[in-house]
């Protein structure tokens, strides 16, 4: 049986626009601290630790120290990609399977992620690198416990890819759980460098020899930023997992949430013990006393330069406020 080489690349660009303003440019929400003492960066290090060969971190050169802070802390030797400006998944991935032998399976991860029940992790992550050593490109997918419309879908039967969706609407994320055959789209992925090259070299193959270009003329992993600018700025699912033969889908069973919003967030924090009182409310950013009349299932988040008040339910619409001053090209943002 040939020796595997496993690399798992982490994926940091992303500012996490709908946690604003605890996510900020100068700290994304892949950092932040409030998750047990830990970020959620240095939770997804620690989850792979004993599955891959090396970490190879691909991120913008804005978060670069962040992620070296971390990796330093827990002693993890790494390799580290570093893209003058973002040009989406597609370019990303690509970077780190031109810095890969052709037969590195590459396990490819957000670094923004909450996954609980390591067990049912391991033994995913073992079956799509069964399936990736066969020359499947493997996206992983969620089975779904409720009908959430943050999230892309995958139709699947068995372990074949019928759709990727976008997110839907209430109605029709209804329809998809009770039809059975949808998971959610995790944006995690599983596949052999040459494997991946190949079929974006086929589909998108622009994205692949503009990222060829800049790859090949990076000096220690920085890459130019006029190269840079060359690539279409396109997510992977375009890019390849739309139009590609070779993809096979993981069924996961593990707990998942991209905490990309104050609910799921919300979620999370009251699973760990954070406190909620018994209107369904919770203060996140400070211990200061904080009361609250008359209203229910409201989020209080504070940090020292800006406050936001939401109801749970919405937590959709924070995006709307960091649009708003990202036109004003508020200090907020930063």
């Amino acid at each position: 049986m040939e020796n595997k080489f496993i690399t798992h690349v982490i994926l940091t660009g992303g500012v996490g626009s709908r946690l604003w303003p605890l996510s900020r440019k100068s700290q994304p929400k892949q950092y932040l601290d409030i998750f047990g003492g830990k970020s959620l960066f240095e939770m997804t290090v620690e989850r792979n630790k004993n599955i891959a060969d090396q970490v190879m971190v691909v991120g913008n050169i804005d978060n670069r120290h962040l992620s070296e802070k971390v990796l330093e802390k827990s002693g993890t030797p790494y390799i580290d990609i570093v893209e003058s400006t973002p040009r989406n998944t597609a370019a990303a991935i690509a970077f780190a399977a031109f810095a890969s032998k052709p037969n590195d399976i590459l396990i490819v991860t957000p670094s923004d992620h909450i996954i609980g029940d390591a067990d049912l992790y391991e033994q995913s992550i073992q079956e799509a690198i069964d399936k990736a050593s066969n020359g499947f490109i493997v996206t992983f997918g969620i089975v779904p416990t409720k009908p959430e419309t943050g999230y892309g879908y995958i139709e699947r039967k068995g372990d074949n890819v019928l759709s990727f969706r976008e997110k839907p609407n209430q109605v029709t994320a209804t329809d998809f759980i009770e039809k059975g055959s949808f998971l959610w789209n995790s944006g995690m992925f599983c596949f052999k460098a040459n494997v991946f090259l190949e079929e974006l070299q086929k589909y998108t193959p622009e994205v692949y020899e503009k990222s060829k270009i800049a790859w090949e003329n990076n000096s220690d992993g920085n890459l130019d930023l006029e190269l840079s600018l060359e690539i279409p700025s396109i997510s992977i699912d375009y890019a390849v997992m739309e139009r590609s033969r070779k993809i096979k889908v993981v069924s996961a069973q593990f707990s998942w949430s991209d905490l990309g919003s104050f609910e799921s967030v919300y979620d999370y924090l009251k699973t760990i013990g954070h406190p909620v009182d018994k209107q369904g409310n919770m203060v996140i950013g400070t211990n200061n006393y904080t009361a609250f009349v008359g209203v229910r299932d409201t989020i209080f988040v504070y940090t020292p330069t800006a406050n936001l008040i939401l109801q749970k339910q919405y937590s959709q619409d924070v995006k709307n406020v960091y649009t708003t001053l990202e036109r004003k090209n508020s200090e907020l943002l930063n």
